[in-house]
């Protein structure tokens, strides 16, 4: 990547942790673009209305940005939001709205930046996960599943666009204390024949998720990302989310699976 000023693009940075690395980017030096479906004015960034859903949107913001800078330097895919309930009860129509969002939105973004970032021979794609895509989420199957993607989906890529110097990793948040909780699209069909586990399983993770760590602090951890010279396929934020993923490696998947039932589907 070249040094000076950098120019990054971030998608869903209007709220939550997309804003929080608009600002930490912007507070590095960094030229800032957001592109979202909120049509707001942001002060540390130039906002291009967008819908990662819609290929075509994403080829226009980016040709914005290039248009204007001559080059994109970094992407930071934020875009996404959860869905909840028993896959049983789940219509088929919210589980494929959660995997055109979470995962296809991030492939629109990046299959639209990156012919520039191969034309320059420089560039990092940082994409935001979960804790949730290495630890499945029992009553979050479709959110566990697109962000388990989204993990593939990098390291894959990683070693395809290794020859032209554009390098990708996925950051992996656990607990994190936004506006995402309330906007999760939950379904309680079915929780009487689940003996109220459908309740209670989100009801934990929603608790877990409103006393979690600063949107800031996913901020400057995805800055980092972003900036640092070498970067891993996929990473936790904080010590205890890092250890967790660890050990959910290290240990038998027949006892972290147990572990997970007593948690979040007893």
């Amino acid at each position: 990547m070249l040094r000076g000023k950098k120019v990054a693009l971030v998608t869903g940075g209007s709220s939550g942790i997309g804003l929080a690395a608009v600002n930490a980017l912007h507070e590095a030096g960094v030229t800032v673009y957001e592109t979202s479906r909120r049509d707001i004015a942001l002060p540390n960034a130039v906002h291009l209305p967008g819908d990662v859903t819609d290929t075509h949107a994403m080829e226009r913001v980016v040709k914005a940005v290039l248009e204007k800078e001559g080059r994109i330097d970094i992407l930071v895919c934020c875009a996404g939001f959860g869905i909840s309930g028993a896959v049983e009860f789940t219509e088929l129509e919210a589980a494929k709205k959660q995997l055109n969002v979470n995962f296809f939105g991030v492939v629109n973004a990046v299959k639209a930046v990156l012919p520039a970032m191969r034309e320059q021979k420089s560039g990092r794609i940082v994409v935001v996960s979960s804790v949730a895509g290495a630890i499945s989420i029992p009553f979050q199957t479709y959110y566990s599943a697109s962000k388990a993607a989204l993990n593939a989906y990098v390291a894959a890529l990683r070693n395809e666009l290794r020859p032209y110097g554009v390098t990708l990793t996925a950051v992996m948040p656990g607990d994190i204390a936004t506006g995402f909780t309330d906007a999760r699209e939950k379904s309680p069909a079915g929780d009487e024949i689940y003996g109220g586990r459908i309740a209670r399983s989100v009801s934990r993770m929603e608790h877990d998720e409103r006393t979690g760590m600063a949107p800031a602090v996913a901020g400057r951890y995805i800055r980092k990302m972003a900036l640092r010279k070498s970067v891993p396929p996929a990473s936790s934020i904080g010590f205890s989310y890092k250890a967790l993923v660890m050990l959910a490696r290290l240990l038998p998947a027949r006892l972290v699976n147990r572990v997970v039932y007593l948690l979040y589907a007893k």
